[in-house]
């Protein structure tokens, strides 16, 4: 039953990744090396974030919320905007078209981040004696993440790679583009496999599963709103 428990979360987690990979054109074009160097991009950027958290931020013995801290936290995960222009940009993705580019880039990213934040946690807890709704509210999380990696590489993409885009859209998207990368500072449940260092669980007190709620209704919202930016910005200018 445990182990049951353990793959249940796992398919919910990771799942996802692999069906958006095989039911979008990224299998057909095949796109999975690009993704690999995302994946692997995400990894030196999150080793560059690890150490400025514990050089810059200090450990509170009383666990009280500070706003400096988590200030000084999300600007440090703004260092994703920098690994993410790196991987859009530098990186070689064979003749893959702008439209696949962002999308590998974005699904090798939050399959790395997944990886990193929620499989050790998986296998620790999931496979415990007794059942938590948790580990299946941080499944759904990962499906959260999945689409703001997708709406931050779409962002991303309009920003460093497209020329042609309305200037009327520009502050909006660079503003868009903000909001995504500084959300998981927000609402995010684990580090590392470590404590809670949620705002909104922290800050505002909210429980588990508001706060997954709340990622899921954000991560649609982005996703919107950055489908209907790309969209326009694919328009011909009259």
């Amino acid at each position: 039953m445990t182990m049951f428990h353990f793959f249940n979360c796992a398919i919910l987690t990771f799942g996802p990744h692999a069906v958006y990979y095989s039911a979008t054109p990224l299998s057909e074009y095949d796109t999975m090396g690009a993704s690999v160097k995302a994946a692997l991009v995400y990894l030196g950027t999150a080793l560059v974030k690890l150490v400025c958290l514990a050089t810059f931020l200090t450990v509170s013995e009383n666990d009280t919320f500070d706003p400096y801290q988590e200030l000084l936290k999300a600007l440090i995960g703004l260092i994703d905007v920098a690994g993410l222009y790196f991987a859009l940009t530098q990186l070689t993705h064979r003749n893959i078209s702008q439209n696949h580019k962002f999308q590998a880039v974005g699904l090798g990213w939050a399959l790395a981040d997944s990886v990193l934040h929620r499989l050790a946690p998986l296998w620790v807890g999931a496979r415990g004696l007794e059942f938590t709704w948790d580990f299946i509210l941080q499944g759904l999380e990962a499906n959260a993440n999945l689409v703001f990696s997708l709406s931050l590489a779409a962002l991303g993409s309009l920003m460093w790679l497209r020329k042609n885009k309305p200037r009327t859209l520009i502050p909006i998207i660079y503003l868009c583009a903000g909001v995504v990368a500084t959300m998981p500072s927000i609402t995010r449940l684990l580090f590392l496999g470590g404590g809670d260092g949620s705002y909104l669980r922290r800050g505002l007190g909210w429980h588990l599963m508001k706060v997954v709620g709340f990622e899921l209704f954000t991560s649609l919202v982005m996703a919107f709103i950055s489908w209907q930016l790309f969209v326009a910005c694919q328009r011909p200018s009259l």
